[in-house]
């Protein structure tokens, strides 16, 4: 992808989904994607020479919100109020119940379901964008499976698990 409209199109998706599942508030999602997305238009340049774009603009926008979380503190995510998932229509939204599971997982477990799930990384590219090992990932993501798998059945995970 050369121009940057052609990758905001293909990757705007896929980084919306990432990034929510992670932080799990819609509208701080939505303004740290729009906010990465802004950043990587600026250095265009770099960010598509850059190994995985996507992945630029999704760590990009996790540190945003980590930033915007810092200055505020307190705001706690919680299984109740309105339905966070807001899509665009070509993204598929995930079940609610997965959400809300996906939810009580931990900060870092969140993050690297929604990078190896929903981003489709590799355990390598998600580590190296989390600064983790690769080996650490597969551990929070072999816990984070195992509590979702308790909380919702085998049936959802299994859904989660055929999109990587």
């Amino acid at each position: 992808m050369n121009t940057f409209a052609d990758f905001f199109s293909a990757r705007r998706d896929v980084a919306y989904r990432a990034v929510l599942m992670a932080v799990g508030n819609r509208a701080t999602a939505e303004d740290a994607v729009a906010e990465a997305f802004a950043r990587a238009y600026q250095h265009w340049g770099s960010v598509r020479d850059h190994g995985n774009p996507t992945a630029w603009v999704i760590r990009t926008a996790l540190n945003v919100s980590r930033s915007w979380w810092r200055r505020r503190r307190g705001e706690f995510l919680t299984a109740d109020g309105p339905d966070p998932m807001i899509m665009t229509s070509t993204a598929e939204a995930p079940d609610d119940a997965l959400v809300a599971a996906v939810r009580t997982l931990s900060r870092r477990q969140r993050e690297v379901v929604a990078l190896r799930i929903l981003a489709d990384m590799s355990a390598e590219e998600a580590g190296q964008l989390l600064g983790i090992t690769s080996a650490t990932v597969h551990v929070h993501l072999h816990r984070a499976l195992a509590a979702l798998r308790g909380a919702l059945g085998d049936q959802a995970t299994y859904r989660m698990e055929a999109r990587r």
